[in-house]
């Protein structure tokens, strides 16, 4: 029944049930209600879409608001407005009849307006003696303010999903960026791994982003390039753990009688194992200028780097020191200048400025140059990396950002 058509006493032209139960409801306002009518429009231009307007819709509606004279709509004000069509069509900014009676249609189908047609389909006004207008003729602004609640939380509602949206894509775009570099690091280091089937998923992937992606559609997306991320992240952890197992095993064979650990610095060119030991299994002890720093505190701070850990947890300093190897490749510090830092402040400290350099990569344009910063000030004993841990803890208790990439804050 909702499409049948029916008698009215509002005019010549037939109504939906849907538009007499609207004409009921602008009947029933609540005394002294009133809204500013700019702000409703500016609900209604946010709801647009929800609504099944266009942008022509709005240059109408803001036309006919603007032969209302007041900024206020009130429930005992005269709220019909009835200028001709040239008057309408002048001020949408000279739009075209037959585009301006469409549009007309679309803002009484979505329940912005309502028609008031008189006897003979004409729009215009009787007036008393004073000049005050006793009826009139035309287009009912009055649906704007009995349903200014309504279009206010569908405004809300839009505004919150788009700004849903647009952080998906940004965590989109940060995830397919890092999935690239893990992938770089995967070719500069000729790791075995079946890449052309993880480049196939990859492209596939990225082939879905449209800019008319919906939230649920960016969201699986995402889904599926963080399980190509983990993916080849496990690659690179076992190529890795296979380094660790030949490292440990030949430096067991040339220090059985040592109980002194050796230098934590292994020349990267021969794949960048990770540090070394006198003993399978014992825990390299922190320098003298991170004792203080425990780890728990670096992980707070730089929760981040936790990925790139052995099975995606870190449990120890050596552990760190391993995902920092894997991590500054990522971002694209080349392995002299992560040797430098290791030789100025001590790998466990190099591995911390790797870790923080990860975690504010957003404010960070060159990781490879704010390192080198930093080892020329450790180089001349003017660096500790305890100001950037605290100053991240800081950030991430009161949700603030850290305003400058430079060192220079620390």
């Amino acid at each position: 029944m909702q499409g049948e058509h029916v008698t009215t006493p509002f005019g010549r032209r037939p109504m939906t049930l849907a538009l007499v139960k609207r004409h009921t409801a602008v009947s029933e306002i609540s005394q002294g209600k009133s809204v500013n009518k700019w702000s409703v429009f500016r609900d209604v231009s946010e709801a647009m879409q929800s609504l099944g307007l266009k942008d022509r819709s709005l240059a109408v509606l803001d036309a006919l608001l603007s032969f209302y004279p007041e900024n206020e709509l009130r429930q005992d004000a005269q709220l019909v407005v009835f200028p001709s069509n040239a008057q309408l069509s002048l001020r949408a900014h000279g739009i075209a009849g037959a585009t301006l009676r469409r549009h007309l249609a679309f803002l009484v189908e979505a329940g912005v307006i309502l028609r008031r047609d008189s006897a003979n389909g004409k729009r215009y006004a009787h007036r008393g003696r004073g000049g005050e207008i006793e009826s009139a003729y035309g287009f009912d602004l009055s649906p704007l303010l009995s349903r200014a609640e309504e279009f206010a939380g569908i405004a809300k509602q839009v505004v919150a999903e788009r700004t849903a949206t647009r952080r998906a894509r940004e965590s989109l775009t940060i995830c397919r960026r890092d999935v690239r570099k893990l992938f770089g690091v995967a070719k500069e280091e000729g790791i075995e791994g079946d890449w052309q089937m993880i480049e196939v998923a990859y492209q596939d992937l990225v082939d879905r982003i449209s800019r008319s992606q919906s939230l649920d559609g960016i969201h699986v997306i995402l889904d599926g390039m963080r399980r190509l991320q983990a993916r080849i992240i496990n690659i690179l952890k076992f190529h890795q753990d296979l380094d660790n197992s030949s490292s440990n095993d030949a430096h067991n064979e040339h220090h059985t009688q040592s109980s002194n650990t050796e230098s934590y610095l292994e020349s990267e060119a021969s794949a960048e194992r990770p540090v070394r030991v006198s003993s399978i299994g014992e825990e390299p002890p922190p320098s003298t200028s991170s004792q203080a720093l425990p780890l728990s505190l670096v992980l707070k701070a730089c929760p981040d780097i936790a990925a790139y850990g052995p099975r995606g947890v870190i449990n120890s300093w050596r552990d760190l020191m391993n995902a920092a190897v894997v991590v500054r490749s990522m971002l694209g510090v080349s392995s002299a200048t992560f040797e430098d830092a290791c030789h100025a402040m001590g790998p466990e400290n190099a591995a911390i400025a790797v870790a923080c350099i990860l975690e504010r990569g957003r404010c960070i344009n060159s990781a490879g140059g704010y390192l080198r910063d930093l080892t020329r000030r450790a180089q001349r004993k003017q660096f500790s990396p305890g100001p950037m841990l605290m100053a991240l803890v800081r950030k991430s208790m009161t949700g603030t950002r850290i305003i400058s990439p430079s060192p220079d804050e620390e």
